[in-house]
């Protein structure tokens, strides 16, 4: 793999508006009207989201149950019939490489925040 050009400097203001938190994948289903998505019902701690994830062809029998980083302050947005509450931070997809997941090295609260 050839990395990719580092992208353009944002300030720390901007890098702060993430809000970057762990839950841990209860379930995932098949999105249906979708070839890519498949919805992650994913706990925070205080509440669960569903979080749609173009990981269909992807490995999915060993991420049910992991902890993993999302992004949790997006807007909602409808794809293929399903509503997604946030995004699967991961690692290679932009890279076209398999997936994976950014995980913390220990267990630790769902809801904790990176960063």
């Amino acid at each position: 793999m050839q990395p990719a050009p580092i992208k353009a400097l944002i300030s720390f203001e901007d890098f702060e508006k993430l809000d970057i938190r762990v839950g841990t994948i209860i379930s995932i289903s098949e999105v249906k009207k979708s070839n890519k998505l498949m919805k992650l019902m994913v706990d925070f701690g205080d509440h669960t989201r569903s979080i749609l994830s173009g990981i269909k062809q992807e490995r999915l029998d060993d991420i049910e149950g992991k902890q993993a980083l999302f992004v949790v302050n997006l807007p909602d947005r409808k794809m293929a019939g399903e509503l997604s509450q946030g995004m699967l931070f991961d690692i290679g997809y932009a890279d076209n490489l398999s997936l994976c997941l950014a995980i913390p090295d220990t267990k630790v609260a769902n809801g904790s925040r990176a960063g």
